[in-house]
């Protein structure tokens, strides 16, 4: 949130969710405490949705999101679960497609985006600079700031350092990035690769060389497959390229949760199909399949089509006994539970495998995603496991899907096992999870089935840090636990809003700066003779000292944010451009547009060209996003499932006029003002007619409309001007330009008993008539094949244009799962015209998200693989438009009123492209 999804504030509606067959589920909640001690909206309104969460974790990618309440809260980890587990569900239905992709599928759609011919010009990264979570001059009433994760970039996913001061770090859609100095000046060094998804990096010890997996493993909706592992030489100066992929097509279309050398000569990946092993000192020769618990449903089994296919050789994790490297262990399963779930292990270098039943306090019967950890002398093995059976539990019964952290204190697989730490016996030691609402909401590990790590202290077995939504630390082997990196500052006794501008007389904030919630990934190295534990999360990357200073709480006082703004991996759902309105006194500093953008787990950012830094304007995260052009103060922005905001101040709200509207509504310059829908998707859409910036239409199970434009100020002020057959159908892709409209919808969303359609809006005299001029079993015929409708487009004469995603599972499928991509209608919906096959150049088999019509009649669409070109007319050909724009997610496009085309990543930051020399 997804997956997981930090600093909530309220949604200000309890959503309806209508169960196919069933009955109404209305998403409830609990009131902030009598006093609330000055905390900002942010910590007051902390909510607790475990029964929301434990339905929609439970439901995962295997259950229609229509059996997950629609709600969410803006509350902190009250809603993590809930969110995270939703957009795992739901980026995963705009992809899913039964069985799984074979390997070379991915190899070939990368081949045909490559063979189209770039068109001149260069893309420039605009994000690349420092981003303020903390920023003080956005600290009005639905803020996150002051909560105490300072500088953020996107998710860092896999982590490498060595002793001399080089840090490697992998973000989760952002490819590989080094620093020479202990962590900042970054460099991205995987830009060339057909796959920025990041699983697993890792140094060899026989020779240096970098090992990078592809591929995020966290079973989360926004992770994405990768296309295998490469291997680079001289990491501390070279750069990775395709050439440097190790083996061959083995390895695509899959993620990979970790790489472990045996000292044997053997590097081992534990993979989403199986466990694989080859040579750790070429990349010559093909990876071989060691294990895969049901072999039937890999690729080319019997059962490769089989729908749940791809759940069926989950491997979570894989050590070697630094004791004895011929002794493997790994642990396999599905989140939900399955019968191969387990530990296996293999005392013959890998030949032969078997399932462990361990012993002491681990059930055998509940494990479910796990991570491990030896001593570096193997005589202490430590565990952390999720359990299913709590993910099962009924609804609202549970706070944590976290089973608990162990040690085999002999250092074998089979136990005994003691049980060392908890939900209970983790929020008891320092954690602000515990804090917030008096020790209601959500606890430590509820997002342990999305993430988690454990890594011990090279020197000392007793000495480990454990990573969920926080990190934790012991000293004692488990004994006893602090928390190092709180989820937040909120409600502890050391924070108060920061005093910085008059008549503010206020406290300033006295808490230490902790990380960003969410833990992935873990490492150790030395810069400069200090040893540091570095660790990345949903906000980049952090490090202190192996062994660093606490407060009293427990609490780290010597983070360091890593995340200098030459490293962007930010994870962009959506941008807004405006022009920068002089008359407007809440206009920040800069010298060209302002940009917006919606962010997962990293709220809405603002930015004006120029400008020193950019900034958080609303907590939480930040979904699609509508921008006034002229005036990029007025903002609409989305938190998740039509939870809509806005402000004409930039949410930066006048010291002296509101000197208190971080914690006074009534001195807010935001406004919520979510129409009362009752289903919408976790990033809805909504847009503004092309011709007047006044209209808007939004998209949930119906249809919106208003005419206010950003002076709108209440979710009343909506009119409903159109329903879905039923509460299951919610829009997924919305255009308007002038008379016509036009809405995608899917519903059922998931792959067993999808559905979608296409309605049409015209408007005339202040009339909307809104048909679907074919119905969705129809719609084959009419050219539009039975997939998600990803984005929608509209032009000056009224024609209609959609996308369609992959149809792929984005972390089992990815490219090359499924043609048909990019379709026109001159006949407003009534038939349809492939646009894919050009004479010049097709349509890559990639998954498309986002369309728009440039003035030329060229069109521009953003897709998994990047943004690519159509130029005007009926014999228009396919282009991939310029150069420089790293291979990953785009999944927005959009025209600024300074020209540029403005493309938002799901990895790598905003990036822009002049479109002059393409117009002329």
């Amino acid at each position: 949130m997804t997956n997981s999804l930090t600093f909530r504030r309220v949604l200000v509606f309890a959503a309806v969710l209508v169960l196919v067959g069933a009955a109404l589920t209305v998403a409830g909640m609990i009131h902030p405490p009598a006093s609330d001690n000055g905390l900002p909206r942010v910590a007051r309104d902390f909510l607790d949705e475990a029964g929301e969460a434990a339905e929609a974790a439970k439901a995962g990618e295997s259950k229609p999101f229509e059996e997950m309440v629609a709600g969410s809260v803006q509350g902190g980890a009250a809603s993590e679960s809930a969110e995270a587990a939703t957009i795992a569900a739901q980026w995963a239905e705009a992809r899913t497609a039964p069985g799984i992709v074979a390997p070379g599928a991915y190899s070939t759609a990368f081949a045909q985006l490559t063979a189209l011919t770039p068109i001149a010009g260069t893309w420039t990264d605009v994000t690349a600079v420092r981003y303020d979570a903390d920023d003080p001059m956005y600290r009005d009433y639905y803020s996150n700031s002051s909560g105490g994760s300072g500088l953020v970039t996107g998710r860092i996913t896999a982590l490498a350092a060595d002793n001399s001061g080089h840090v490697y770090v992998g973000g989760a859609d952002g490819g590989v990035w080094r620093s020479s100095q202990g962590g900042g000046n970054w460099t991205p060094i995987a830009d060339s690769l057909p796959s920025l998804s990041s699983g697993d990096l890792q140094i060899a010890a026989v020779d240096g060389a970098l090992w990078y997996a592809t591929g995020e493993a966290n079973t989360g909706g926004t992770s994405y497959v990768g296309s295998g592992v490469y291997r680079l030489a001289s990491p501390t100066s070279g750069t990775f390229a395709p050439s440097d992929r190790v083996g061959g097509t083995e390895l695509e279309s899959t993620t990979i949760n970790a790489l472990r050398f045996d000292g044997r000569g053997k590097v081992w990946a534990a993979t989403l199909r199986g466990v694989w092993s080859h040579a750790d000192n070429t990349n010559a020769g093909p990876w071989t399949l060691a294990f895969a618990p049901n072999p039937a449903f890999m690729p080319g089994g019997a059962s490769a089509g089989d729908p749940n296919a791809a759940y069926k050789n989950i491997v979570n994790d894989i050590a070697v006994d630094p004791a004895n490297a011929s002794h493997i262990i790994a642990a396999a399963g599905w989140r939900n539970g399955d019968a191969y779930n387990g530990f296996y292990e293999s005392k013959d270098a890998g030949a032969t495998w078997t399932k462990v039943n361990p012993g002491g306090a681990i059930n055998p019967k509940d494990i479910g995603n796990v991570s491990f950890a030896w001593s570096s002398d193997g005589q202490k093995l430590y565990v952390m496991n999720q359990s299913p059976i709590l993910l099962q539990k009924p609804v609202g019964t549970v706070n944590s899907y976290l089973d608990g952290i162990y040690v085999s204190n002999s250092g074998s697989i089979a136990g005994p096992y003691t049980k060392i730490a908890e939900s209970t016996k983790l929020a008891n030691a320092g954690s602000a999870l515990k804090q917030s609402v008096g020790g209601k909401g959500y606890g430590p590990g509820i997002q342990s089935w999305y993430n988690q790590f454990l890594l011990v202290d090279p020197t000392d077995a007793n000495h480990v840090y454990a990573g969920l939504e926080e990190i934790y630390e012991t000293k004692n082997g488990g004994s006893t636990w602090t928390t190092v990196g709180p989820y937040w500052n909120f409600y502890f006794p050391c924070w108060a809003p920061d005093s910085l501008y008059p008549p503010n007389t206020g406290t300033p904030n006295r808490c230490p700066q902790t990380t960003h919630p969410d833990q992935h990934s873990a490492a150790v190295g030395t810069y400069n003779g200090v040893k540091y534990f570095f660790a990345g999360n949903d906000g980049g990357v952090y490090r202190r000292p192996l062994n660093g200073s606490v407060n009293k709480n427990g609490n780290a006082t010597d983070w360091q944010s890593l995340n200098d703004g030459t490293i962007d991996a930010l994870q962009y759902y959506a941008v807004g451009i405006g022009n920068a309105n002089g008359a407007n006194p809440r206009t920040p500093a800069g010298s060209g547009v302002i940009i917006s953008g919606g962010l997962q787990d990293n709220g809405g950012s603002i930015y004006r060209i120029g400008g020193a830094k950019m900034s958080s304007n609303f907590g939480g995260d930040g979904g699609d996003v509508l921008v006034d052009p002229n005036d990029g103060c007025n903002i609409l922005q989305e938190y998740v499932v039509l939870s809509l905001s806005v402000t004409q101040t930039c949410a930066n709200p006048d010291p002296v006029t509101n000197p208190n509207a971080f914690l006074d509504l009534s001195q807010s310059t935001t406004f919520k003002v979510a129409p009362p829908d009752i289903n919408a998707r976790f990033i809805a859409p909504f847009v503004a007619d092309a011709g007047n910036i006044n209209n808007w239409l939004a998209g949930g199970n119906s249809i919106w409309f208003q005419k206010k434009g950003f002076a709108i100020r209440s979710g009343s002020e909506w009119t409903k001007v159109y329903t879905f057959a039923d509460p299951t159908k919610v829009a997924t892709a919305m255009a308007y330009n002038g008379e016509w409209a036009i809405a995608g919808w899917c519903g059922t969303c998931n792959n067993s008993g999808f559905t979608r359609g296409i309605a049409v809006g015209h408007y005339v005299a202040g009339v909307w008539t809104w048909t679907q001029p074919v119905s969705s079993a129809n719609l084959e015929a009419a050219g539009i094949p039975n997939r998600y409708v990803g984005g929608a487009a509209v032009d000056g004469s009224g024609n209609l244009y959609v996308v369609m995603n992959g149809f792929s599972r984005r972390f089992t499928e990815g490219p090359g799962a499924g043609v048909g991509h990019v379709f026109k209608s001159t006949d407003h919906g009534a038939t349809w015209t492939s646009l894919d096959n050009t004479a010049g150049g097709d349509f890559p088999d990639v998954p498309a998200n986002s369309i728009k019509v440039l003035s030329n009649g060229g069109l521009v669409v953003g897709t998994d693989l990047g943004v690519v070109y159509r130029t005007p007319g009926p014999s228009g050909t396919w282009f991939r438009l310029g150069t420089a724009l790293p291979v990953t997610v785009t999944t927005d496009v959009e025209v600024g009123p300074d020209g540029y085309l403005y493309a938002a990543t799901h990895g790598r930051g905003i990036w822009r492209f002049n479109l002059e020399a393409l117009l002329d």
